[in-house]
């Protein structure tokens, strides 16, 4: 009776993004973030971060807010689902990029175009680690003090509520903060 008909933009009340804890990229192209140091490889190996499709390894890097809101804006996301924060257990210290240096100058928005995009230094602001198995957490209270800073921080950057939490790789790894129903 309604097939074919879509959907129209005033029944969807929410829009919600899947967000890693740290950033990946698969092919070409700028990649403010992006590791080439033993850090990259640890994200990559301790991640599974391979295509799916071409079985490539993925470009890894620190998490990018500037990426983040710009998602949120573009997109309208009402709510993120954080996943792999798992893969970040054991770091003393964990970067995140706040903002980016182009041509000296401090950008907090991601650049309107590629010749920028491609000259971008990220700026860091450095979050406190943890070394504590996260894997059986069930509530956020359960999440070690500082991946609960950690996850109110990117929460706070991205500019949309952290509604859920993949804590491992397993289906039930998940912490849900706000109902999805």
């Amino acid at each position: 009776m309604y097939e074919g008909q879509g959907v129209g933009p005033t029944k969807i009340t929410r829009v919600i993004g899947i967000l890693k804890a740290y950033t990946t990229r698969v092919g070409a192209g700028p990649f403010p973030t992006e590791l080439f140091d033993q850090d990259g490889e640890d994200l990559r190996r301790i991640g599974g971060e391979r295509g799916v499709t071409t079985g490539r390894d993925r470009r890894c890097g620190w998490f990018d807010a500037p990426i983040a809101r710009y998602a949120t804006r573009v997109n309208g996301l009402t709510d993120f689902f954080l996943t792999k924060l798992d893969v970040l257990t054991g770091w003393e210290q964990i970067p995140v990029c706040v903002a980016y240096e182009i041509d000296g100058k401090r950008v907090e928005e991601l650049p309107y175009n590629q010749t920028d995009f491609h000259h971008a230094k990220p700026i860091y602001e450095m979050l406190p680690g943890w070394s504590e198995d996260i894997t059986k957490a069930q509530t956020f209270s359960d999440l070690p003090k500082n991946a609960q800073g950690y996850v109110k921080a990117l929460e706070e950057m991205s500019g949309a509520p952290i509604s859920a939490i993949g804590v491992g790789p397993g289906r039930t790894e998940t912490i849900e903060i706000n109902s999805f129903v």
